[in-house]
């Protein structure tokens, strides 16, 4: 299949004209380098609104990079070189006049191990929300129910919020940790394998939360695996060595690949 095919999906939705939604993630030919250890080649990419988006492929093909530019956090990492533009709802997150802090509000991210912070489990949920300037105790109790409902946990933990948290299980640990993320009220939500360290029971309840969360916030997903991919998308995208090789619809990347490097990692050829 030509490049161009692969181009023209690999930027499905961006369209800039009034009839067009624009898309609530743009990310326009943008590279990275680690020190000399390029991770990002040119990258393309359209992220629609309220709906999921999965990042998939081999380890070392640039998924995490790319989740991490979309809040800055790369800006915490030494000897980083990267070019091009991050978009959100249009607006470019890395000009000089943004406040970080604000935008790491609005994009939250659930990362691959869970890490509660220390405290009990309403600690956690009132901490990012207390910070923001929430000091309302009735309002703090109605974010604490909102998330803990939003992350399917509230049954499990209602009548222990003043618990510690790392007494809670893993799986009930990471439920948590995506909680404490949906306090914060965020535009879209980021998650780094967020279930690779999860039981299959713990990882269909963080799976059916995101089939729920996807109608109220714009997700991006990198998954624990392709079966993972599959299950939750709705769009995907495929990075392998730092190059986006395609991306598109869900069911025309992962049923009918344009190109066969994705199909063969797909079907388990390679990765």
């Amino acid at each position: 299949m030509t490049d161009h095919h692969t181009v023209e999906r690999s930027t499905f939705n961006v369209q800039h004209s009034n009839n067009q939604l624009t898309p609530k993630i743009y990310l326009e030919q943008v590279s990275l380098a680690y020190g000399d250890k390029p991770a990002l080649k040119n990258v393309t990419l359209s992220v629609p609104p309220r709906a999921t988006t999965v990042l998939f492929g081999p380890a070392g093909g640039g998924r995490t990079t790319l989740l991490r530019l979309i809040n800055r956090l790369n800006d915490l990492v030494e000897d980083i070189k990267w070019s091009g533009r991050v978009l959100i709802d249009g607006e470019d997150i890395y000009a000089p006049d943004v406040d970080v802090t604000q935008l790491r509000r609005r994009v939250g991210m659930v990362f691959a191990l869970p890490l509660p912070l220390p405290g009990t489990i309403r600690e956690n949920l009132i901490y990012g929300p207390t910070l923001a300037g929430v000091w309302n105790r009735s309002r703090l109790d109605e974010l604490i129910e909102q998330s803990l409902h939003q992350a399917a946990l509230w049954d499990e933990v209602k009548d222990r919020l003043d618990e510690p948290a790392n007494a809670l299980s893993g799986g009930q640990q990471q439920r948590l940790c995506l909680a404490r993320t949906l306090a914060l009220e965020p535009d879209i939500i980021l998650l780094d394998e967020p279930t690779s360290g999860l039981d299959p029971i713990s990882t269909a309840k963080v799976e059916d939360s995101l089939q729920e969360l996807k109608n109220h916030y714009s997700i991006v997903i990198v998954p624990h695996s392709i079966q993972q991919g599959i299950r939750v998308a709705d769009y995907a995208a495929f990075l392998l060595s730092g190059e986006l090789v395609e991306s598109g619809l869900a069911r025309d990347v992962f049923d009918n690949p344009t190109d066969k490097r994705t199909e063969d990692y797909i079907t388990g050829r390679f990765g």
